[in-house]
Order: structure tokens, then C-alpha cells, then sequence
């Protein structure tokens, strides 16, 4: 009997986390791979800067990947593909505002892809080796964002990708439910469904309750202005804008990442600003107060954003003035609670008005609550149901959503990074487990830092180092100088130096035992050097400090 086709759906990245979504869906011999992105680091995380998927299952089989099709320009759908396509030579197919801002990082890191970057239109429809995928208009918190819906041997699968059912969006661009109903009358074999939102009952407000709420505030502030919000965050770049203009202030624009997706915004089209609005920061300091908004990042309280900078005083061209009034628009992403409030205290103590609580109106989500996801289940009407973009306890909530509205418990999937889910016309089961995790980019090293070295950085950060030099002569094992000791954030050596002195006897004492036991061998004298130092300086300070004996041979 021959064997039934079978497509497979392997989430590589984004299941039981919120970001570095990444979706490989294989038939056969070819493999096609939906958003490439990166998750910002938790706290636990020292020294990373950003955390990207684990690709080793791409490069095992790089020769049957076919293509990367992208959903919407947000950093946790493409923000990994520098490092990617370093990897990985193939097209990649996006909307025109995503390819603009995911050819300027291409740029940015000195990736030579750009010829393989592949423009598409909502409704486009492009083949992928065995592969039809069709992108279809959702809306988002940024324009040109796209569910995909990919028709392959055994049937059509439809990713939704970030979105959701805005009836009023700032560019007028709704969400094409015709298309995703037509979809369903044909009929769907699988839905992969964004989950952030899950745990929100109702309906996500419309982008416009923002505008409204900029109208009122800027109405009211009597001094200068300033707007903090994700730098993709292109309507509500333009609400701020269009609300300053109304109230004939001058926009100034602080922070890289927001200069850069302004200009982007601005070449492509997206972004519509009025003729003399926008001023350089300079210019902006030498007008009156209560002329100017500044928009700016920093409303996740990342250390070195424009807003943690104004907040600490420490930004070169914007201060802050009492009377000031400061919009935080956004949400803080869990973990970042504490930066977020951090910059707010600092803010209120300059006699600045914060403004930053969702419930008043400066931020609305750009993802599905529970109505608009149970509409999408019964838009779609899937024969298969996997909840994606989500955490853990979202995906099971999710998955509790689709049997509320009829999807059979025996037909959703909730899985994890890694699971290959495998389908057939009839049936689907989980068959196994690839390669899935976190890579850890550091500066310029991607994937180098690993478990050892984050454990040393943790126990450097809490107990502090003690760094031991001592010469020996290697043939006799006689001390010629030393040991000496340096700390650092261990203890402060001048206040300690009694505890110093017995260090050093504790050492010296381990390479006497060395000398009678004759033992010549460097790593077995730093190894007893070690225990006997950790020994001790727990006795004395219940602290764990690093110890680093260093020999030197004459």
C-alpha cells in the first residue's frame, strides 16, 4: 500500500516564549520557513544582547530549503535574519514596508542577500518549490502586515501571523476576512494562530482610541511633550504626528532605531508628514517649550535608550522640563517592569506628568483578543488547530478556545520548540523532536556564549573574583615571589587586609603540601590552591568568590 503524503510543522522558535518566532513547514524534500525573529534577553541572561532561534535543523538540510516567507516587520519575526542569511542562502519574500526595514539591518551587519529579497503585495500569490503561498491583509500594530496562506500537496495551511480585527485602522487597511472565509469554504487543513492576547476577554480596541487620547493630551500640555513607543510602531507614529501638526508643534525624532524606521517609513510611503513638521533635535532645543513633541524608544526602559538617557539626564540634545508631559505608549513586556517603572520614578521626580497606564488610553494592542480569536477559528474553519506566538499557559488556553467554538480535542496540537507535528489528510500526531533552542548573540560573537560562560558571569556578579599570582621555580617547586592577591567585588582589599594575610597563608601553606608531596604539576597545584582558598574564604565571609590562581614558571 503506498504511504499516505504527509506535511510536517516544526516551530523552531516561539512556542512557550513571546518572540524569535520561527515556523518550518517540509513536504517531502523541501522545506519552507515562515519569520526568522529574536527574542529580547531576561534578566538571568548578563552581557546578551539578543537571543536568536537555534538553526542547526535548517543547516542539516540547507539544500532542501526552498525559501523564507515573512509575515510583518516586527524584530520577533525578522529581527534573526542577519544572522541567518549569513547561514542560509536563499530568496526571502515580504511586504514592501518589512523588506525596508529588514534590508536596512541587512545592511547594518554587512549582509549581501538584498538581491534576494523579493517584494509581494496583499493577495500575491508566490510559488515556493512544491509550495503556494498567498499573502493575505491582517491588521497590526505596523502597516503591510500579512497572515499567509500556504496550499501544499495535502492541503492549505494558514498562519495568521501577528494581527487583529481592527474595523477602523489608521490607514484604512482592514483585515481581509473576505479572503480568510473564501479560505474556508474550500476548505483549511491546519491553522497556526497568534496567541499573545489569549488571556484578554472581548475585543482588542481599535489604533484609533490612541489618536483620540493623543488629541486630548496634547491639547492640554502646557510645556513640551514627549511620546515614547516602539520605533515599528508606524500608525501610532503617525497619530503622533498628525496630532502634533493639529496643534501646530514641531516633531523631533530621538533614538536610532526610531530615526532609522522614520526614514524607512517616510522613502516608502508609509508614513505621511507634513511639509516643515519634522525638525532635528538641535533645532528643537532652540524652540519655545510648548512648539515641540519629541518622539523617542525607550518605552521598554532598555539601559541605553533615548528615553532612559533624558530620564537619567544623560541625553546630549533633550531634557527635561517641570511641566513637561511624558506619554509611555506601550506596555512593558513581561520581565521589563522594573526598568519601565524605574525610568517613570525619574521621570516624576524632574516634575514631569507620566502618563503611562494602558487604561488611560495610550496603548492598545496589536493582537487578537478572545473574540477575534475564536472569529478567526470560525473564518478559517480548520481541520487541525496549533496555537503559535505565545507562552506556555497561552497556547493551553488557546487550544481550550478552539474546543469552546468546535475544533475537536483529538485535532489541536499545542507543541512545543522543536515537536514535529505531522499531518495527513485525515490524521495528526506529534513523530518526534528536532534541534531547538536559543542561540545568544554577544557583540559580534553569536552563538559562543554558552551555559559555562553565563554561570561564571552570574558568580562573578554576585561574589566577586580573587585573582592569585604566585612564581615557582618549576624544577625545585621554590616560591621565587608572591602569591599575591587581587579582588575585585569580593571585598575591598585596604578595609580587609587581615583577611588578605590569612589568604595568603592559606596559599602558601597548599604550595608547601605541593613542595613535600612533590608535586610539579601546574593544574594540580592551582586545582588544591583553589579548594583551599574557597574552604577557608567560606568560613570566614559565607561567600563564593571566583578564584583564579595564576603560576608563573622561572
Amino acid at each position: 500500500m503506498a504511504r499516505e503524503p504527509k506535511v510536517s510543522l516544526i516551530p523552531l522558535g516561539g512556542l512557550g516564549e513571546i518572540g524569535k518566532n520561527m515556523m518550518v513547514v517540509r513536504y517531502g524534500d523541501n522545506i519552507l520557513v515562515i519569520d526568522s525573529g529574536l527574542m529580547f534577553p531576561e534578566e538571568d541572561l548578563l552581557g546578551i544582547d539578543v537571543v536568536i532561534p537555534d538553526i542547526s535543523y535548517l543547516l542539516e538540510n540547507k539544500n532542501i530549503v526552498r525559501g523564507i516567507v515573512l509575515t510583518h516587520g516586527h524584530e520577533d519575526h525578522i529581527g534573526a535574519l542577519p544572522y541567518v542569511l549569513k547561514k542560509l542562502n536563499v530568496p526571502v519574500y515580504g511586504t514592501k514596508l518589512t523588506l525596508g526595514i529588514l534590508d536596512s539591518k541587512l545592511r547594518e551587519q554587512n549582509v549581501h542577500n538584498q538581491a534576494k529579497l523579493n517584494c509581494v503585495k496583499p493577495r500575491d500569490v508566490v510559488q515556493v518549490g512544491p509550495f503556494k503561498v498567498e499573502f493575505i491583509r491582517v491588521s497590526h500594530s505596523i502597516p503591510d502586515a500579512v497572515s499567509l496562506a500556504i496550499e501544499t500537496p495535502i492541503g492549505t495551511i494558514v498562519h495568521t501571523g501577528d494581527f487583529k480585527i481592527d474595523q477602523t485602522p489608521v490607514d484604512g487597511e482592514v483585515t481581509d476576512v473576505q479572503r480568510l472565509a473564501q479560505l474556508g469554504d474550500k476548505g483549511v487543513l491546519a491553522l497556526l494562530s497568534d496567541s499573545t492576547n489569549v488571556e484578554k476577554v472581548g475585543y482588542t480596541m481599535s489604533e484609533r482610541v490612541v489618536g483620540q487620547t493623543f488629541d486630548n493630551t496634547f491639547r492640554e500640555a502646557r510645556e513640551g511633550i514627549i511620546v515614547a513607543t516602539f520605533a515599528s510602531n508606524v500608525h501610532r507614529l503617525q497619530q503622533a504626528i498628525t496630532t502634533a501638526h493639529r496643534y501646530k508643534r514641531k516633531v523631533a525624532v530621538a533614538g536610532r532605531s526610531m530615526i532609522n524606521v522614520v526614514n524607512i517609513a517616510r522613502e516608502l510611503g508609509y508614513l505621511r508628514v507634513p511639509e516643515g513638521v519634522l525638525v532635528e533635535l538641535d533645532e528643537a532645543g532652540k524652540l519655545p517649550r510648548n512648539q515641540v513633541v519629541y518622539l523617542t524608544t525607550g518605552s521598554q526602559g532598555e539601559p541605553m535608550s533615548a528615553l532612559t538617557r533624558i530620564a537619567s539626564r544623560d541625553h546630549r540634545q533633550v531634557e527635561i522640563m517641570p511641566g513637561d508631559t511624558i506619554i509611555i505608549s506601550a506596555t512593558p513586556i513581561p520581565g521589563n517592569e522594573k526598568l519601565v517603572a524605574r525610568v517613570i520614578d525619574q521621570l516624576f521626580k524632574q516634575g514631569a506628568n507620566v502618563i503611562y497606564d494602558a487604561a488611560s488610553g495610550v496603548h492598545v494592542s496589536g493582537h487578537p483578543s478572545q473574540e477575534e480569536l475564536k472569529l478567526m477559528i470560525n473564518l478559517v474553519k480548520p481541520k487541525f488547530f496549533m496555537p503559535v506566538h505565545g507562552e506556555y499557559r497561552m497556547l493551553v488556553k488557546h487550544a481550550q478556545l478552539a474546543r469552546e467554538v468546535g475544533i475537536p480535542e483529538s485535532n489541536i496540537f499545542v507543541g512545543e520548540n522543536g515537536q514535529v507535528l505531522e499531518l495527513t489528510r485525515r490524521s495528526g500526531r506529534f513523530t518526534g523532536r528536532v534541534t531547538a533552542g536559543r542561540v545568544l548573540v554577544d557583540g559580534l560573537g553569536v552563538g559562543d556564549v554558552g551555559n559555562i560562560v553565563l554561570r561564571d558571569r552570574r558568580q562573578l556578579s554576585q561574589d566577586g573574583i580573587l585573582i592569585v599570582v604566585v612564581t615557582i621555580r618549576r624544577d625545585t617547586g621554590i616560591i621565587i615571589s608572591g602569591p599575591d592577591i587581587v579582588s575585585r567585588g569580593f571585598v575591598y582589599v585596604r578595609e580587609a587586609e587581615e583577611l588578605m594575610e590569612e589568604a595568603k597563608e592559606k596559599v602558601k601553606t597548599a604550595l608547601d603540601k605541593c613542595s613535600a608531596k612533590k608535586m610539579y604539576e601546574w593544574s594540580s597545584i592551582k586545582s588544591l590552591i583553589k579548594d583551599d582558598l574557597s574552604k577557608f574564604l567560606y568560613e570566614k565571609t559565607r561567600r563564593r568568590p571566583m578564584i583564579l590562581p595564576i603560576i608563573m614558571d622561572v
